[in-house]
This record gives C-alpha cells, structure tokens and sequence, in this order.
C-alpha cells in the first residue's frame, strides 16, 4: 500500500514594534504585543482550534488508520502559552492520540544553518527539549526552517542523531526524477530525505480558492483520484504546507474545512494509500537514490532558492551584522539577551525586506506590518542597534554613560542610512499621492491635514474593520488625529467588533486608499 505523509508548519514571528532611532539606548522592549496577540487570537480561531477539531475527530474516528505530522516553532509555543493557551491544550490533545509525530526544527525559526552550526546545533536542541516537555516525545524527524536543505545542512543534521529530514522537491534539483520516493543525503546516506510534492501541495495551499484556476473547485474526489492518477511504483506523496492554509490563508468560505473533513474518508473508499508520519516511512522504506543538493533549496517562489530572505542589500546588511554578533553573545549570560537572539534571527524578519515582486508577491505581503521593504529593515537596524549596546554594555560592565558614547558610535551610519531611506520614502509617497497610487500602508507618510480629511469622509465602522491587524504606528497616526468625539465613537465600534473577514479589511482600506489618492489629485 502506498503512502499520504501529511505534514504541517506552524509558526508565528514575534513581530517588532515600530522602533525609531530616538529608542536606541532607552528603549528595550522591542516586540509588538498588540499586534502579535491580536494575530494569533484571530488565527487560532480561524485555524488553529477548529482545524486540530477536524483532525482529532478523523483520529478518533479511523484510529491508527489517519496519521499526521507537525512542526511548531519555538516562538509559536511561547506565543500559545502567551496567548492561546486554549491552542497549546488542542495540540496536546492530538499528542495523546499517538497518531501525531511531531518533529524538531530551529526553536527561533531561524537560518542558522546557513550561518552558525553552534548556534544551529543549539537552537534544534533547545527546540527538541520544548517538544518533548510539552507534547511527550522526542522529534525524531527533523525540518529545517523554510524546509531550507543542502548537503552540507543534511550532514549537520545526521551528526545530530536524526534519521530523517523533510525538504522541498525542487524541479532544478531533481530533474526528470519523481519526489514520490524516499531518497538519501548525498553525503550521509543514513539520512533519509522525504521530498514534498509540490504540485499537489500548492493545489491545497496556494490554489484551492482561485477562480481561475482551471480545477476549481478542488473537492476531495478530484483530489484522491489525481492521487490514484500517480504512477502505481511511486511509494509515497508528501504533502507539506503552513497549518494556517487551512481558515487563514484559505478563508471557511472557500470550502477548505469541507475539503478536510471529506479526503480521509475518500481516500480510504477510492485509492489503496494508507496515512503514515514521517518516522514510520523511514523505518519501511528504502531510499531509490540519493539526491545532490550542493546549493540550498527552499519552498519559496518559483526559484525555490534563499532569495525570499538572503540576497539584496537590505537582507545581506541585516544578516550579517546580527551573526556578527555571535561570538560576544556567547560570553554573557543574561538570559533576557539572549532570548532577544533568539527571536531577532527569525527568518521573516528577512522575508519583510524581500525586494521580489513576482509570481509570490501576495505571499510576500501576507502578515507584513511594513509598508516597505525599506520600512523593514530600518526598524530592524534601529532595534539591532539597542541590542548591540547592551550586548556591549553586558560585555563592560560600564555604566549609563559608556552606553550612551556606544550608541553615537554604533549609530552614526545608520542615522546617515535613516534620513536617506526617510528622504527617499517620503519622495516617493509625495509622487505616488500625487499620481493617485498610495496603498494603506502608506498612510504614516501623509500629512496630518490628509488624514484629518480621510477620517471626516469614512464611515467609523469602516476604520474601525480597516485598521484590524495594522500596526501599531498606523493605528497611532490615524488615532492623533482623530477628534475626541470621533475616537469615543471609534474604541466603541472596535469594543462591539465581533469577527472580522479578511475580505472586508481589503475592501475597506482600498476604500481608504481611493480617497486618500482623491484628496492628492485635488490638490
């Protein structure tokens, strides 16, 4: 019988407030904690709680039958214990099924092995404890962050004791060969390597709620029978995407939760393929071959290469000045320093100062509290700054005014970086509300008589669904120049706000947007 390997990522970053160069040296508190409770509550109600209730009832319902496989960043455990601990609870519940494996990765969701193997080494240890304390086993699958892979990334993985590792099935990588077989490292072939099959993930993920597409709608019957249209010899299909595919990404309305509900029932009625976690394939099948990767590969874009964070100026300046780092961090103790480490080398930190717009770009902006690429890396220089002087300062043990010479002199080049990237932004929002063409999040470069005027003109409830999940330097501009009886009205509106749809926060800020590009042709 052949085999579905169904595997799921779970991740939340814990987004940065916006940070201004005057916070260097005063401010160390660096994490957004509106906007990252405000978006996980949402998304555990979307997707998190009634998604892990569909999967515990085909669990219960088809017992050893139905087998699944999670990976949960070590940020995103933080964040459920933070804020959905109701989360955390459904996830322990799948655990005590026995039919969920769940697997280790980087605990900061980091690209640390494309640049430290200590710091890699420590961060899939750290990791791999906190699964085990809180779910009851320990990983022994291993996924790296962005399903990144290499070579050289799965001999580091085999030398920490793992038996297999999940990756992308990069058509550049793997030619005319199928991603349905088990595969080894080509330079450790005790490493078993399960291959994601693309195309078939992405029709769930990516395409199941585009009208254009020509397969919508995807149902569970036409998805089992391309299942059983694969070639009888091919042993498994592995089918990997974010959890949050599942009622954010693909909203309810688009059927993903029917979809869900039917396929295991379907598939056990109309194909010979079985449901089986990661650990069990390595232990009943065979690699074919193994496959050479002497680049790395990720899921990401076309290309599925490391352009989506590692490549232009802005990500290679942030990058390699926070690795930098690693050496003095590894001569303090302070664990509030290094937690600040740990999170500061999240991989979407670098996804937001992604310059590519093609093929992917929504999924570039999907969860992206800056307007610009360039907003990104300003604010992420302006808190790596902080971090440096109390790296520094911890190092020196020096008082407040060794601090402060340290800021004028880790500062001075990104001040200079600042006002040309400020100068530069503001030019380019002066033209773009000039031609009509300023986008929401925008809004924090007009005038303040601008906004005044847009607040006049919009309906309360109107803003109040619109600055749902906008950051918080947003919010703050909208809220300075609201009147007081317009904010009592609005904190009313949000108070009574029961469920947002995405939809609705799309077609109210491009409402905001045609009249904030109205007011510029006026003028």
């Amino acid at each position: 019988m052949r085999s579905i390997c169904f595997y799921f990522q779970v991740h939340q970053p814990f987004r940065l407030k916006p940070y201004r160069f005057f916070n260097i040296g005063d401010d160390h508190q660096y994490y957004d904690e509106h906007q990252n409770k405000m978006i996980m509550r949402r998304v555990a109600e979307k997707c998190y709680l009634p998604m892990n209730k569909i999967l515990l009832a085909h669990l219960k319902e088809y017992g050893e039958a139905f087998k699944i496989s999670f990976s949960i960043s070590g940020v995103a455990l933080e964040q459920f214990e933070r804020y959905a601990p109701d989360v955390l609870e459904s996830f322990k519940e799948l655990a005590r099924t026995g039919q969920v494996e769940f697997l280790a990765e980087t605990y900061g969701h980091s690209l640390s092995s494309l640049k430290s193997k200590e710091e890699f080494f420590r961060q899939v240890r750290k990791h791999s404890d906190r699964t085990g304390e809180l779910f009851g086993q320990k990983p022994a699958t291993f996924r790296n962050t962005e399903l990144v892979y290499s070579d050289e990334i799965g001999e580091m993985v085999s030398e920490m004791g793992y038996k297999t590792m999940l990756t992308e099935g990069a058509r550049h990588v793997l030619g005319w060969k199928s991603p349905n077989y088990m595969y080894c490292n080509a330079v450790n072939p005790k490493l078993k390597v399960l291959l994601k099959n693309f195309r078939l993930s992405d029709d769930i993920a990516f395409r199941f709620s585009q009208r254009s597409w020509e397969e919508w709608p995807l149902t569970a019957e036409k998805f089992v029978g391309w299942l059983g249209a694969t070639d009888p010899k091919e042993e498994v299909v592995n089918l990997f995407m974010d959890y949050e595919t599942f009622g954010e990404h693909q909203w309810p309305e688009t059927g993903i939760f029917d979809f869900m509900r039917a396929l295991p029932a379907r598939v056990f009625s109309h194909s010979n393929f079985s449901f089986n976690t990661p650990s069990e394939l390595a232990q009943k099948m065979q690699p074919v071959g193994a496959v050479h990767v002497p680049y790395p590969v990720s899921w990401a874009d076309e290309e599925r290469d490391l352009t989506a964070w590692l490549g232009n100026e802005l990500q290679d300046e942030a990058f390699e000045k926070l690795y930098a780092l690693e050496p003095k961090v590894r001569q303090v103790e302070d664990e509030h320093l290094w937690h600040d480490w740990t999170l500061l080398q999240t991989s979407d930190h670098f996804y937001y100062m992604c310059t590519k717009w093609f093929s992917d770009g929504d999924v570039h902006k999907y969860f992206n509290p800056y307007g610009t690429p360039y907003d990104a890396f300003i604010n992420y220089m302006n808190v790596l700054s902080d971090f440096i002087i109390r790296l520094d300062n911890a190092l020196e043990g020096k008082a407040h005014d060794t601090l402060r010479e340290k800021q004028t002199e880790y500062t001075d080049e990104l001040r200079r970086v600042f006002k040309r990237k400020s100068r530069e932004t503001q030019e380019r929002v002066r033209r773009a509300v000039k031609k009509g063409s300023i986008e929401f999040g925008e809004i924090v470069q007009v005038s303040n008589n601008r906004v005044k005027e847009m607040i006049r003109e919009v309906d309360t409830k109107e803003l109040v669904i619109a600055l749902q999940d906008a950051n918080t330097e947003i919010r703050e501009k909208v809220f300075r120049n609201m009147g007081v009886r317009a904010r009592k009205n609005f904190d009313a509106f949000e108070k009574e706000l029961k469920k947002v749809r995405n939809k609705d926060v799309k077609k109210f800020r491009a409402r905001i947007e045609n009249i904030m590009n109205r007011q510029g042709r006026k003028k």
